[in-house]
């Protein structure tokens, strides 16, 4: 067991949207559920009267009630969800017409802007007169190359409005790594911008949208958003038109909603591509909708008071994730930009002058600020903060402390783990729970979460693979252009089957019923054959005022395998043999003879994905002599230079 940081109130408990569900639950079903453990047991053991009970309590808008909740949870991949009823992901989210804040905008320029409930649905109608005037419907796709801005929140509403699919990816990605993405899935409507700011310059992105429209025959449209400042040509660019032009026409007052399957393609969500060209996952309007509803509502507590904020791009699902808060009529937070500009500060001013009430990032940040010796709690007013949201990567005990020392001492820290693939969590926490140092809180409602051996048994206090018994509504339809399934079942369902393996190392505790992840398991070392998961070892290192990051690595040596460490230095330190001594150290007492890595070498930067997880795989390859196979699917490709250069010295020893 951690240690325990934080117990709610019986005030919070009895205040919490999950504690309404569960008696709702019973009196629905005639059952005595008195807390969480035994709502999750009766949602997997009940897996369609539990998503039926979703459905009724989060007020889906449908056309018509469903026949069956799910034809058959034996069919994994295949289960069909809600047959018979007709809906619309984007109606759901446009439920509110009112003054209220809908979104308000920060970015690094310091423009702010705020658009009301009103005002975001007469701009969607505007934006889907247009589309539908250019005969855009169902199962078109339309693409996005844009910032984390108002007008990106709004194409992807006016695109699901109309029944067709929205991709997209933030501006920070090469033309590459975008036409490696979108090519595959060949969109008719491009939404683009004429440049964005980072770390406080401005940079003109149209050299990128000139490359990767030529590598897009499929576009009839370019849509072009002013964010840069000036009037930039955009005349060399094939059927580009700027933003308020497209949309300046005579428009409906009401927008007439596609009456669409809960099946319905809405999303095409991308893989992070480290492992090859990127996976285009297919997935259901109505999935998504029910399942971040889930996770908004019961788990992260979200009423329409809160404002919610989550540092995030739109290449990450997190940003999907965060639009779905408007289906509750939340106020959303939405920044743009570097959030350490213009100083590593510059979050907590926002939640301090935005009175941020729900606060969402990854462990990369927490790690980030901590290293920057910040006390957000004692120079911001965060009165209004009641939880923050942890995502992306494995945080360690340390970071779950220094949340509660650093930034406040009474608020729920919900730190949750899934994937895009899902577009939602296997892992999650509860406002009515307990924090454990370490731990996420529990498996994710409806999510039949368990920890496999190297045999394939659930276990329970031991270390082993993640997997998922029993189907759910957001687990893909499809791969795109996946005819016979065969890419899907390979990725997820071809170590065990009929058993989700999603590739996370992790361990449920049988004392708490939380869960440890230990990192991705195909990074999982493997010195002698004992498994090590990576994140054993940054917990203990990255302790150290010394280290900012690190990063492990299995080298296949002498027919066996060693563990190299790569450590990135905090400012003003070097790596002495003194600090690696004390490296070594740390890792012998604190976890084992094994954990100690053979060398031990600092490197100018860590590899991360662009959802901020740490690459062991790419610097594995180089190391071990194979290619890395998409450098663009990382946010700092320039990083693996390093690991590249010294590739010839390790081997040589």
């Amino acid at each position: 067991m951690g240690k325990l940081l934080w117990n709610p109130s019986q005030e919070r408990i009895d205040k919490a949207n999950i504690t309404k569900f569960i008696n709702f639950v019973n009196s629905k079903f005639g059952l005595s559920i008195d807390a969480y453990d035994g709502l999750y047991d009766w949602s997997v053991a009940e897996i369609a009267d539990f998503w039926a009970a979703v459905w009724e309590f989060t007020q889906i808008k449908a056309y018509g009630h469903y026949n069956r909740v799910v034809d058959d949870l034996g069919k994994f991949p295949g289960a069909r969800w809600f047959i018979g009823a007709k809906l619309n992901f984007a109606e759901n989210l446009l439920r509110f017409r009112d003054n209220q804040a809908a979104f308000i905008f920060r970015g690094e320029t310091q423009k702010r802007a705020r658009m009301t409930y009103a005002e975001l649905y007469d701009s969607v109608v505007q934006l889907v007169t247009s589309l539908r005037k250019m005969g855009i419907g169902s199962g078109d796709r339309i693409a996005a190359y844009m910032p984390n801005l108002i007008e990106t929140a709004v194409a992807m509403l006016a695109t699901t409005s109309t029944g067709a699919i929205w991709s997209s990816c933030a501006t920070d990605l090469g033309a590459h790594a975008v036409l490696d993405r979108l090519a595959q899935i060949e969109p008719r409507v491009l939404l683009t911008v004429d440049g964005y700011f980072y770390k406080g310059k401005a940079f003109d992105s149209l050299a990128n949208v000139s490359e990767i429209v030529k590598g897009l025959p499929s576009l009839e449209k370019v849509i072009v958003v002013r964010y840069r400042g000036g009037d930039a040509d955009i005349s060399h660019i094939p059927n580009a038109i700027y933003y308020e032009d497209f949309v300046a026409h005579p428009r409906q007052r009401e927008i007439d909603f596609a009456r669409l399957p809960f099946d319905h393609p809405a999303f095409i969500m991308f893989s992070s591509g480290t492992t090859g060209q990127p996976k285009c996952l297919v997935q259901s309007g109505g999935g998504v909708l029910i399942n971040h509803l889930k996770e908004l509502v019961l788990h992260t507590d979200l009423r329409r008071e809160d404002t919610i904020f989550y540092i995030t791009t739109c290449s990450w699902m997190m940003w999907n994730w965060l639009l779905s808060s408007l289906a509750v009529g939340a106020t959303i937070v939405l920044y743009d930009g570097n959030p350490a500009y213009p100083d590593s500060s510059a979050m907590w001013r926002l939640a301090q002058d935005e009175k941020i009430t729900i606060l969402g990032t990854s462990a990369s940040y927490i790690n980030f600020i901590k290293s920057q010796g910040l006390a957000p709690g004692r120079a911001f007013d965060l009165s209004p903060l009641r939880e923050i949201s942890q995502t992306g990567s494995a945080l360690s005990p340390e970071g779950f402390e220094y949340v509660y020392k650093a930034i406040k001492p009474d608020l729920h820290f919900n730190s949750i783990s899934g994937g895009t693939d899902i577009n939602g969590c296997f892992a999650q926490g509860s406002p009515t729970l307990p924090v454990y140092a370490g731990e996420l809180q529990r498996a994710a409602l409806g999510m039949k979460t368990k920890c496999y051996d190297e045999k394939g048994k659930p276990v329970l206090d031991r270390m082993g693979e993640l997997v998922c018994e029993a189907p759910s509504p957001s687990m893909p339809l499809c791969l795109w252009n996946d005819p016979d399934n065969h890419r899907y079942l390979e990725t997820y369902f071809s170590v065990y089957p009929h058993t989700w393996r999603h590739g996370d190392y992790i361990m449920i505790h049988r004392d708490t019923r939380g869960i440890t992840f230990f990192g991705r398991s195909d990074a999982v070392l493997k010195p002698s054959g004992v498994r090590i998961g990576t994140a054993e070892i940054y917990n203990e290192v990255e302790k150290l005022e010394e280290i900012a990051d690190s990063l492990a690595i299995g080298q296949e040596w002498k027919g066996d395998q060693r563990v190299i460490l790569f450590v990135k230095l905090a400012e003003g330190h070097h790596l002495t043999e003194s600090l690696k001594n004390k490296i070594k150290t740390l890792l012998r007492e604190n976890t084992s003879p094994r954990h100690v890595p053979a060398r031990i070498m600092a490197a100018p930067d860590i590899p991360y994905t662009l959802n901020m997880k740490k690459v062991e795989m790419a610097v594995t390859n180089l190391i071990n002599g194979r290619p890395v196979l998409n450098r663009d699917a990382l946010i700092n490709p320039e990083s693996l230079d390093y690991y590249e250069s010294i590739r010839d010295e390790l081997n040589r020893e």
